[in-house]
């Protein structure tokens, strides 16, 4: 699904294979109508402009923990693109004309979710 572009460099080591130094539950997923790649618009604007949406399903389980959540102004979803290759570091996006380090991208390509320790 995620070839390697010209100019996009990998990680020496897949975050994928690391032990884990934090815990991550998962509560539900993400059904959206993008499948590939190359399907999936640039940014919100674009996205928004296709009348496409995506759903966000949370498992029975986790459904109370929604009471009330219609009295926020904001929520934020961490998501865990499964397909999405964790040692690409190095981006050449289709649109731009360099590459570009994957933390400078709102890329599904990149080592995430993104966790920094604070010492």
């Amino acid at each position: 699904m995620f070839e390697t572009r010209e100019g996009e460099k990998l990680l020496e080591t897949d975050p994928a294979d690391m032990p884990p130094d934090g815990h991550v539950v998962f509560i539900g997923h993400i059904v959206s109508p993008w499948t590939s790649r190359e399907d999936c618009p640039k940014n919100m604007r674009a996205a928004r402009e296709t009348g496409r949406t995506a759903t966000v399903l949370v498992d029975e389980a986790y459904r109370p923990g929604l009471q009330n959540l219609d009295r926020a102004s904001h929520i934020a979803i961490l998501s865990w693109l499964d397909h999405a290759p964790r040692n690409l570091i190095v981006q050449k996006p289709r649109h731009a004309a360099e590459p570009k380090g994957v933390f400078s991208l709102r890329s599904p390509a990149r080592p995430n979710p993104i966790g920094l320790h604070v010492a």
